[in-house]
């Protein structure tokens, strides 16, 4: 990847990293939009950046694709930052929570997740399935282990592994995510913070097996866009209710004092990249390790 040197840390960004100049959604004003970012970014122009519409039927099956080791997902521990960061709703995460196998080169920990989200007649995932973009999506963000800082991790092209879950709208609302929607009215604007009481990661993803995901090589979907993100987006999906999701742009509030909504950024060319998937896969949540979900996945197909 490209040096980076002389940039500002910016404490606008869904991700803890490094960038510059100021940039936006369309929903706040197209001239700081996405199809600028290129100009004070330049990698935000390259070819292998992300959002990316999934075409189905022209994934590619890969076999490697086995099924991803959830470590510490299941436990709680210390308490959790909630922080209003300007263009999203972001969860600093603390503690020995990590992902391994699914054909990732190495173990990544997670560093936080945050949400991008559309209005109550409008959509506002950043990925689509097939065209279809979906009412919410949440990206959790882990860092390749091997580097000793998310920083140094955004000069490699393994440096991060993202987990892409798409929300689909329901009729009732999903409990198991109430109690940290009551929460973003501590959080209405940029800077603001709280903390959040320990419960397992787990919770607020699908509960269900994970019967197939999708794989591709991609970026950071804010500038500046790194190119460093293996991206593992979900095809089982989370239920939310119109209210659920309404209380996300009710309450929470972009730096120019606009609603938060519409936060995504627009689906880029695919290029000459692969998008491959996987047959049938199995979510294993292990406290122990690599070895359990291997014997697991062992017992399955043997």
């Amino acid at each position: 990847m490209y040096p980076l040197t002389f940039l500002l840390i910016s404490l606008c960004s869904p991700y803890p990293i490094i960038a510059t100049g100021h940039w936006c959604y369309d929903s706040q004003s197209a001239k700081c939009g996405p199809s600028t970012w290129k100009n004070d970014n330049h990698i935000c122009g390259m070819k292998k950046q992300s959002p990316i519409n999934i075409v189905t039927k022209k994934a590619q099956f890969d076999g490697a694709l086995s099924p991803i080791i959830f470590n510490g997902y299941d436990k709680t521990g210390r308490k959790w930052e909630m922080q209003n960061n300007g263009h999203s709703l972001q969860v600093k995460l603390q503690g020995d929570i990590t992902i391994k196998g699914g054909n990732l080169p190495n173990t990544y920990k997670a560093v936080q997740f945050h949400f991008h989200w559309g209005t109550d007649s409008h959509p506002g995932s950043e990925h689509t399935i097939d065209g279809e973009q979906y009412p919410m999506e949440l990206h959790i963000v882990h860092q390749n282990e091997k580097y000793t800082s998310f920083s140094e991790a955004l000069n490699y092209d393994d440096g991060l592994a993202v987990l892409g879950f798409l929300f689909e709208e329901s009729s009732e609302k999903n409990s198991k995510i109430t109690d940290f929607i009551d929460m973003l009215k501590y959080v209405p604007y940029p800077g603001n913070k709280t903390w959040l009481e320990p419960f397992p990661l787990s919770k607020i993803i699908p509960d269900e097996e994970l019967h197939k995901y999708y794989r591709y090589r991609g970026s950071l979907t804010t500038p500046t866009c790194n190119q460093v993100v293996i991206w593992t987006v979900f095809e089982e999906t989370i239920p939310i209710s119109k209210s659920q999701l309404n209380a996300f742009s009710e309450n929470l509030y972009f730096s120019d004092s606009k609603h938060m909504k519409l936060n995504f950024r627009p689906v880029q060319n695919l290029n000459d990249r692969a998008v491959y998937v996987t047959g049938s896969a199995v979510r294993l949540f292990s406290a122990v390790g690599l070895s359990v979900g291997l014997a697991v996945w062992t017992s399955i197909f043997n």
